[in-house]
This record gives C-alpha cells, sequence and structure tokens, in this order.
C-alpha cells in the first residue's frame, strides 16, 4: 500500500466519522428544563421552534448520496470546505490548486478554502510532492507517457516545478524507452495487413502524441516493425 492510498484510508475514516456526527441530533431547547421565573408564552415560543427545527430534519436533501453540497447559507464554511475536500480526495487522490478549484466552484470563501487545506497539508492529507510521484508512476505505467507529457499534465494540475522536478527524477531513460516500446507493440498488434510506410507513419504519430520525441521515436520503431 502506497502513502497515498493510507492517506486516502484516513481520509475515509475521518469523513466518516464527520458524518456520524453530522446524523447525531441535537437537543432543541424545548428540551431543556425550564425556570420557574419564566413566562407562560415562552414554551410555545420554544415549541414552535422545536417544530420549525424538527421539519428541517425531515426535509430530504436534495444532494444525492457520495455527491459534494454547495455551500449553504446557513453552513460554517470551513466544515463544508472540509466536507468537499475528504469527499474529493476519498474519489481519488488531487492535487491542491485541484481542491482549490473545487472549493470555489462551490463557493467556499477563499480564507476557508486556504484554512483547511493548510490543516489537510499539515496532517498529509493533501501532499503535492506525493501526489506527483504517484501519478508520474502511475500515468508512465498505464498511459506509456513521456517525462515530457508527465510535465505537462502535472502543471495542469497546478502541482509546482520543485515537486514536479522531482517526481521525474525517478523516470530513467531506460523506462521512457521501454514504455515508448510498450505503446508502440501494443498499437503495432492493430495494424496487421498494413505496409510498413503506414505503420511507421501511424505508429509515431501515436508516440508523437504521448510526448516522445524524433530520437527515440526512430530508435523504437527500427525496433518493433523490424521485429514485427
Amino acid at each position: 500500500m502506497t502513502d497515498l492510498e493510507r492517506r486516502r484510508q484516513i481520509a475515509q475514516e475521518a469523513l466518516r466519522q464527520a458524518e456520524q456526527l453530522a446524523r447525531r441530533p441535537k437537543a432543541s431547547r424545548s428540551d431543556r428544563p425550564t425556570g420557574p421565573s419564566q413566562s407562560a408564552a415562552e414554551p410555545d415560543e420554544r415549541d414552535s421552534r422545536g417544530r420549525r427545527a424538527a421539519v428541517r430534519r425531515r426535509a430530504p436533501s436534495s444532494t444525492a448520496p457520495g455527491a459534494e453540497r454547495d455551500l449553504g447559507s446557513d453552513a460554517e464554511p470551513e466544515s463544508a470546505a472540509r466536507e468537499i475536500v475528504l469527499r474529493k480526495l476519498t474519489a481519488q487522490a488531487r492535487s491542491r490548486s485541484e481542491l482549490a478549484k473545487a472549493l470555489a466552484q462551490k463557493d467556499v470563501p477563499d480564507d476557508a478554502a486556504s484554512a483547511v487545506l493548510d490543516r489537510m497539508e499539515d496532517v498529509g492529507l493533501v501532499d503535492d510532492a506525493a501526489f506527483a510521484e504517484t501519478w508520474v508512476r502511475n500515468r508512465q505505467e498505464r498511459r506509456y507517457l513521456s517525462k515530457r507529457a508527465l510535465r505537462q499534465e502535472l502543471m495542469r494540475k497546478g502541482v509546482q516545478r520543485d515537486d514536479i522536478d522531482n517526481a521525474l527524477a525517478q523516470v530513467e531513460p531506460d523506462d521512457e524507452y521501454e514504455a515508448a516500446t510498450a505503446l508502440a507493440q501494443k498499437k503495432a498488434r492493430a495494424m496487421s495487413g498494413l505496409d510498413r510506410e503506414v505503420k511507421y507513419r501511424r505508429l509515431a504519430g501515436a508516440l508523437g502524441r504521448r510526448g516522445f520525441g524524433p530520437g527515440i521515436t526512430s530508435r523504437v520503431l527500427a525496433e518493433v516493425l523490424d521485429g514485427d
């Protein structure tokens, strides 16, 4: 289990506890003992408020289970922000910039968003360095991406340059060559019956779209097509 997966489990547990607390009914003021000096009109007023609160508690939620809720007018901004962030992290790992954008889309005030994200960073639930390392490893293994393509993806996710550089440092030249070869072999299997020139052109295009340069492309295609 990776560090990021462990952090996700922590986020899920934190969210579960938060939801349990949110489901606990709060005692209404009508349940509190009254003093002898209170007027007779006060219990009626408290009962009325209690009935209105009960109606609000019974009202069906417009948010489907598992979906983030918009920040309501009576919601605590940091509480709402924390709920949104935990749900996002439970679904998949995300960069701080992605989470900040998600909070902005839900109209969370900037100061509340920053405070929550800072606390998440302090406990390790938001960690762009770890996110970048995991992203590079998974995307190269599953999508056969070059370092150039990986850098572009991480930049679009708002990861800082230093974190990107450190994550890409784990990619060796042989790793790129193996990724390019695996991609070319996979694509070539669907091109049986085509002549070499057509295969070369199509495979070169596929490698170029994954960010591989002319040098590695020519080396890989010479090997793949000669062995075809």
